[in-house]
């Protein structure tokens, strides 16, 4: 691959995670010890330190704002004009001033907390002011680490929430004063440190910490290659063992453009090696990359917030989102193959091919902590914090032995200082991955306090007068909501602002046409989409990470990502329809099992008019038939509609669902056998 594409990419990668300043000696000492620092205080927080929660929170918020505004300068582009704000070789002096000013604003209301609590409602000018400069620092760190967007609307909202007594009727709200603002956001756990901030701190940290330390300590390079070594020699395999590597890969990277990056460099041109064309090669990565985070048991950040706003066990979420993200992941394999057969691709030769049972062997450890995690969050249904740090102490003490093995085989001089560079890079490396969310999380806390000011209330009414009292409508208006929202906004906080704006409604308009929607398939909803938007052009900066690769258009490249993803975006409004899909009120392994082979089924026949072909190429009259079959294996219920039949009929549908599925691959394979 072209080192220059690869460039490219890594620098898209930077922008993203904020590796942009190249440190000196003692600035790189002081950033990596204030990023191991954090590191310790959240392992502390899960084995022995026990805290106010709103003091983690504020700690948390604390060390996210020193990192920010040592690693990221206010112009990530160089400027001729005020040169000093866009310095990448050094940290500039204002720099540490905007970090020492977001440490005091976050840690004010541990300084002042008893003071605040018996204050509460009545401000004290000293308070109105630290909680505007918290607010202030706070949109600029956010706009440093993920763009504007997010800073943007919560400006919107701000502006709103004080001029909504001026607005026109149909707009009109009550609107706040700046004691009430300040009050709301700044100096209770309604805003900047409500739920979103509280989850970021005392569970999502410790999964991208371990993340982090699998990827520093090799684990990354085992996946693909073990998905490649399985899959490579089969038709399109580069493809297959991308989507593979690219879910194996999300459990670690916690970001697409990272997953895309890290896989990508070695999958794309394995891909374009047996023929794929480079756009094809490109998209097919984002796809995967961008459903990594669909993955159970280790989901995107968002995932834990869900847990927290649904109020049930986080291996509830879990549950609810296996179904649609293995249905997603297989309709992406059949995605792949169908390609393969279009283009008349085979797989790799042998000897292109790792190892399978060297690969196993050489990374079976890594497999070691992920299995530990599955178990403690499954079977010993354990908190999400104590199996993330648990596993993270396994893997640590994994590394010191792998180091110790390398030492003994001559690959390394000092196993023990080798050791704990890993465990270092990894600490620093998950509290640089953790920047972005700790503050995507803490300014979409700002929307959400706004939100319950009463600007919920009055945003509900107009979305429902949209929707029109149509559940459709609304996930719809929703749907695209999230996708021109996640084109600026990471996925957690695309989520976390859709969801208090839109996954209520869902519920209540449903129900008021005598339509049940559970709040978690609301939720999910709300997740997917954010997730999707990863990949939505013009902006899906996925897809510029991708094309930079393959050396394809970003712009095609993102379009063909999207098309692909077709296959996921219809799953949920199936799940909306039907909550079997998300396991609702599904207790019985066997028909889970059945739910989900027939939902397989039903992708299959879904992607297969997406993508124009099954056996061969699809005729104009066969489409029909797979769309009503698709419809009928995601939801049986619909036919019952039609039927004079009881609910208790309701799975004998999949039966016409499949023969109508079978019907129009036996007619295509006996039309391939006449060509």
């Amino acid at each position: 691959m072209n080192s220059e594409n690869i460039k490219k990419a890594e620098e898209i990668l930077k922008e993203e995670t904020g590796e942009l300043r190249e440190f000196r000696p003692h600035e790189r000492l002081i950033f990596d010890t204030i990023a191991v620092g954090w590191a310790f205080f959240q392992l502390a927080l899960a084995s022995f330190l026990i805290l106010n929660s709103t003091y983690v929170r504020a700690i948390h918020l604390a060390f996210a704002m020193a990192l920010v505004f040592l690693s990221i300068p206010f112009f990530k582009k160089p400027k001729r004009v005020l040169r000093f704000l866009s310095v990448t070789d050094k940290i500039p002096l204002i720099d540490y001033i905007f970090a020492i000013l977001g440490v005091v604003s976050a840690l004010y209301i541990v300084i002042d907390y008893n003071g605040i609590a018996m204050r509460a409602g009545s401000p004290l000018p000293r308070d109105v002011i630290f909680g505007l400069l918290l607010i202030v620092v706070l949109l600029e760190a956010t706009r440093r680490s993920i763009g504007p967007a997010l800073s943007f609307i919560a400006i919107v909202f701000s502006l709103y929430a004080f001029f909504g007594p001026y607005m026109p009727d149909v707009l009109a709200y009550k609107g706040v004063t700046l004691t009430k603002y300040v009050n709301q956001l700044s100096l209770s756990t309604e805003g900047i440190y409500g739920i979103p901030l509280g989850v970021s701190a005392s569970i999502v940290y410790l999964f991208v910490l371990l993340g982090s330390m699998l990827d520093r300590a090799g684990a990354g390079k085992f996946f693909i290659d073990l998905a490649v070594s399985l899959l490579g020699k089969y038709k399109g395999g580069p493809a297959k063992a991308a989507i593979v590597s690219s879910a194996l890969t999300g459990l670690v990277s916690g970001s697409s453009i990272a997953n895309i990056v890290t896989t990508g460099t070695f999958t794309i041109p394995l891909m374009k090696s047996v023929g794929y064309p480079a756009k094809k090669a490109a998209a097919t990565e984002v796809a995967a990359s961008t459903d990594g985070q669909l993955m159970p048991p280790i989901m995107g950040a968002a995932a834990f917030i869900i847990a927290e706003y649904v109020n049930v066990p986080y291996i509830e979420v879990v549950k609810a989102a296996a179904i649609p993200a293995f249905v997603s992941y297989f309709a992406l394999f059949f995605v792949t193959h169908l390609e393969a057969s279009k283009l008349g691709l085979k797989g790799l030769p042998k000897e292109q091919l790792p190892d399978f049972k060297k690969t196993l062997r050489n990374g079976l450890h890594y497999l070691i902590p992920i299995g530990m995690l599955v178990y403690e969050l499954v079977v010993l249904r354990h908190s999400p914090e104590l199996a993330a740090f648990r596993a993270i102490i396994v893997l640590a003490v994994i590394i010191f032995i792998q180091e110790f093995v390398k030492f003994k085989r001559g690959e390394n001089d000092h196993w023990l200082k080798s050791a704990i560079s890993i465990i270092k890079s990894g600490f620093v490396g998950g509290s640089r991955n953790m920047i972005s969310v700790a503050l995507a999380t803490a300014s979409a806390g700002i929307i959400v306090g706004l939100v319950n000011t009463g600007i919920g209330s009055m945003i509900t009414e107009i979305v429902e007068n949209l929707a029109q009292g149509n559940i459709f409508l609304l996930l719809v208006i929703t749907a695209i909501a999230s996708l021109l929202l996640g084109m600026g906004l990471p996925t957690t906080a695309t989520y976390i602002v859709m969801a208090s704006l839109t996954a209520p409604i869902i519920v209540e308009v449903g129900a008021s046409y005598g339509f049940f929607v559970p709040l978690m398939a609301a939720h999910l909803f709300c997740f997917y989409f954010g997730i999707l938007a990863d990949d939505t052009p013009p902006v899906g900066l996925a897809s510029y990470a991708a094309a930079a690769l393959a050396d394809s258009e970003p712009i095609p490249t993102g379009l063909q990502g999207f098309l692909y993803d077709m296959r996921t975006a219809i799953i949920p409004f199936m799940f909306v329809f039907n909550p079997d899909l998300i396991l609702h009120q599904v207790y019985s392994w066997p028909l889970g099992i059945l739910i989900f082979v027939m939902a397989v089924f039903a992708a299959f026949a879904f992607t297969s008019v997406i993508q124009g072909w099954l056996i061969t190429k699809n005729k104009w009259f066969e489409i029909p038939f797979l769309l009503v079959a698709a419809l009928i294996l995601f939801n049986p219920e619909i036919l019952l509609h039609y039927l004079p039949l009881g609910p208790e009929y309701k799975y004998y549908m999949y039966i016409p669902g499949l023969a109508l599925f079978f019907l129009v691959l036996i007619e295509q394979k006996l039309r391939e056998k006449l060509v």
